[in-house]
């Protein structure tokens, strides 16, 4: 029981870690880092490292929560078969 709790927490750790990740290059280095390079593209008539800086990283972090909700509940579902087996 311990060895899969252990495999549930690393899963888990990896899709934590993974998310987070993708967010902060969204939203740090899209909307500061690489801000001056994307202001050079225009996206629904704003330059589109402003985008990111100020719209961008929200929705991204949005569309994050579902990612891991849906993610989550795979992995649950997954740990839930091998624990009925």
């Amino acid at each position: 029981m311990a060895n899969k709790n252990s495999k549930y927490w690393k899963a888990n750790l990896k899709i934590v870690f993974s998310l987070l990740t993708f967010w902060f290059i969204s939203s740090f280095g899209f909307g500061i880092i690489f801000s001056d390079y994307l202001d050079q593209i225009k996206f629904g008539g704003f330059k589109l490292g402003f985008w990111f800086a100020q719209q961008g990283s929200i929705l991204i972090f949005v569309a994050i929560i579902f990612i891991y909700i849906r993610l989550m509940k795979n992995l649950d579902q997954e740990f839930k078969k091998d624990r009925n087996n």
